[in-house]
């Protein structure tokens, strides 16, 4: 199954990257590089959303972008994540 969710990046002075999920709740990220970050991030999110699959009966809406609000120097991207779910989800 696949799940998007926007992730709002933030680059450091070190030419590093952190970030967040604003839809995902403390489900946090970084990166040395927006690469890296990047990957970090959709680690990030798998791991999220597998917990709260597992937990809870749903997950929340995608905020759209225009509704984001973002510091000077953020921003945002989209953040695929392909889980393979067993246990009824794929039937």
């Amino acid at each position: 199954m696949k799940f998007m969710y926007s992730a709002i990046l933030q680059p450091q002075p070190d030419g590093s990257y952190t970030g967040y999920f604003p839809d995902l709740e403390d489900c946090r990220f970084a990166g040395r590089n927006l690469i890296e970050a990047l990957d970090e991030a959709k680690e990030a999110a798998g791991a999220w959303i597998m917990v709260e699959l597992e937990e809870n009966d749903g997950l929340p809406p995608n905020t759209d972008h225009d509704e984001m609000h973002l510091a000077p120097g953020e921003f945002v991207r989209d953040i695929a994540v392909i889980l393979r779910l067993t246990d009824g989800w794929d039937e």
